[in-house]
């Protein structure tokens, strides 16, 4: 069986020649594109040490709302050029544990708009050109636990609005542009277990209740807009034991509510609008992967319970006039699961969702802009594949339940934007 990809980069310190990578697109670009000598960036960062952070909040009675944001990362760069150009290699290495822990109590009333935010990565980088071109070696490593937990605990109070937000992530790079270029080799590998966790326990809520928990071993987001173009070489690892999102939430009456879970072992999600995306992915998972929602409602009027788990993701879309992508996507060992259930008594409308692939791809060009695709795809999954849905309830309008479960799923399109 293939190795993962990363291994690939032992060795290799140079930076990709940006205007070698995007000689198709340069005539599209401004004249300052053609600087010979961009600035380099090196940048080269350990951690060794325990990193927590740990906040509560103990409120009886609030008007407007409580705002909680808590927060733990290891390391954390951002590298940004505007009307220049530039070139960086960036180097992340994390091996001590990260936690985060936001708890939020209240006595009687949490007000209009409260929103409850916890975020733990190990390694977090962020690349953006506007009005330039950028060009960067991006190696991250996480070898230790990434832990982060929200919870809301007001079972006897009421609120109107409410959001509770955790994420957890081993490794996360970003890269942003607004017309812009981008030519990047990002290689990501994670060994240790990732967990989202928490949920919500309230009385009432008259408003709308988003509880969300969002977990992926390895991230990368590329997003590029005003006429930008990108070429990416990916390569991500993830060989943790456990990679897991879970969300319980219980309310004794409930107006809309909703309990998402995503978990995710490798997540690449490529959104750029422009000349070119070209693509080459490599993602190699080996973890056990697990989405998990729990909703409980006495009364409700409408609830949604949604839980994903993929071993491997790709997402890559361009509204442009070219499309370019090469994906590789292995999933093993420890398996896939997602998990999703609801009970209540009485109510109206609910929604419970479970959703587990081993390996999901899709591709997106538009067909407005004389869109070009060209694809090659290699998926294998060995893992087992596992989603559960259920619902109990006494009485209701309309109850819906979906779970699917699917080794290998990709779904390339040339269609015109919005549809």
């Amino acid at each position: 069986m293939r190795k993962p990809a990363t291994t690939r980069l032992a060795g290799t310190r140079s930076v990709i020649p940006i205007f070698a990578i995007l000689s198709a697109v340069v005539t599209s670009q401004p004249a300052y594109a053609q600087t010979t000598s961009p600035s380099p960036v090196l940048n080269n960062q350990i951690n060794l040490g325990e990193l927590f952070s740990e906040q509560t909040l103990n409120v009886q009675t609030v008007s407007d709302g409580v705002t909680a944001s808590t927060t733990a990362q290891a390391n954390g760069v951002s590298i940004g050029v505007t009307n220049a150009d530039a070139s960086a290699d960036s180097t992340q290495e994390n091996q001590g544990k990260v936690y985060a822990h936001g708890v939020v109590d209240v006595g009687a009333d949490a007000g209009a708009v409260s929103a409850v935010r916890t975020t733990a990565v190990g390694n977090s980088g962020a690349l953006s050109a506007s009005n330039g071109t950028v060009s960067a070696r991006v190696v991250q490593v996480n070898s230790d636990t990434v832990t982060a937990r929200g919870q809301v605990e007001a079972a006897n109070a009421s609120a109107k609005d409410l959001t509770v937000s955790t994420l957890a992530m081993g490794n996360s790079q970003g890269v942003n542009l607004d017309n812009g270029s981008a030519g990047v080799r990002i290689s990501q590998s994670t060994t240790a277990n990732v967990l989202a966790d928490g949920g919500a326990n309230v009385g009432y809520v008259s408003g709308t209740s988003a509880v969300s928990a969002t977990t992926a071993g390895n991230n990368i987001n590329i997003s590029g807009g005003n006429q930008s173009a990108v070429r990416a070489i990916t390569d991500q690892a993830n060989t943790a034991e456990v990679t897991q999102a879970s969300k319980f939430t219980a309310y004794g009456n409930s107006y809309l509510s909703a309990t998402v879970a995503t978990a995710t072992g490798n997540n690449l999600a490529v959104q750029n609008e422009g000349p070119l995306a070209d693509v080459t992915s490599n993602q190699w998972n080996t973890s056990y992967v697990r989405g998990q929602a729990q909703g409980t409602s006495y009364l409700f009027g409408a609830a949604q319970t949604s839980a994903y788990a993929a071993g491997n993701s790709s997402q890559v879309n361009n509204v442009g006039a070219d499309l370019t992508l090469d994906n590789l996507q292995t999933n093993t060992g420890g398996g896939v699961e997602a998990i999703a259930s609801f009970e209540g008594q009485d109510g109206y409308d609910t929604v419970t969702s479970a959703t587990a692939m081993g390996n999901a791809v899709t591709g997106y060009a538009c067909s407005k802009c004389n869109g070009r695709m060209t694809v090659t795809n290699n998926q294998t999954n060995s893992a087992d594949i596992g989603a559960s849905s259920s619902t109990t309830i006494n009485s209701g309008r309309q109850v819906t339940g979906v779970s699917t479960a699917i080794g290998n799923n990709a779904s390339f399109n040339v269609t015109s934007p919005g549809y």
